[in-house]
């Protein structure tokens, strides 16, 4: 079935993952409007993808509930996602590409790889686990392990973390986060968390850093201890 699937097709299944993945309620489903807007397409052209993507058995679509995907079609959506993993980690490592806007040219190298160079490419980069943004990289096979990391914005109190990925593409806010000393791997500890989604107070060494709820909702991190 992978084959018959256009880079179009596995790129719209590839975003419904993200989308589910990021929900702050995990409900299993998303809209046709989150779609149409995370992807900047059209709604009417997102309906056709969608029940095109149904009739291949990939998609589930329940009125009042939204579109949820099934196995076949998140196994799919992961191989996609692996490609451009394996592209970014290639393009940073060996083209000197900036990992702030690396994730626009692998999607576009990544639709025209084969299976044979994507898999030399992950030898040639070291079998990279994740990618330049932290984010993990699925395997061969369309799998990926449950992910234990959380939002840093659903932190409610004082904790020593670790980061483990940012999930924003933006070059300006990956830009601010690098500025910031917001990067994947780094270990920093929350001090004080302002109520009702206020600023978070954080220190990294001997610095302190302020940062916004919708900067926090951004970065995934490892709560080291509370």
């Amino acid at each position: 079935m992978a084959t018959e699937l256009s880079s179009k097709m596995r790129a719209y299944l590839a975003e419904i993952v993200r989308l589910l993945e990021r929900q702050p309620q995990q409900t299993g489903y998303v809209s046709s409007s989150q779609l149409s807007e995370a992807l900047d397409i059209s709604p009417p052209a997102v309906n056709r993808m969608v029940n095109r993507l149904h009739d291949f058995g990939l998609l589930k679509h329940k009125p009042y509930q939204g579109i949820a995907i099934t196995e076949a079609g998140r196994a799919a959506a992961l191989k996609h996602i692996r490609r451009q993993r394996i592209a970014e980690v290639f393009l940073v490592q060996f083209m000197g590409i900036s990992w702030l806007d690396v994730h626009a040219e692998a999607r576009r190298l990544s639709d025209g790889l084969s299976e044979k160079v994507v898999a030399r490419m992950e030898q040639m980069t070291g079998v990279p686990t994740t990618c330049p943004h932290g984010e993990p990289i699925p395997t061969a096979a369309g799998t990926l392990s449950p992910q234990t990391d959380v939002p840093l914005s659903q932190l409610k109190h004082a904790a020593r973390i670790r980061i483990s990925r940012l999930v924003t593409r933006e070059a300006d806010r990956l830009a601010y986060m690098e500025a910031l000393g917001l990067l994947p791997g780094q270990r920093c500890e929350v001090i004080h968390v302002a109520p009702f989604d206020g600023p978070m107070q954080m220190k990294l060494g001997r610095e302190f850093r302020i940062i916004g709820h919708s900067l926090a909702r951004l970065i995934r991190v490892h709560v080291e201890d509370s």
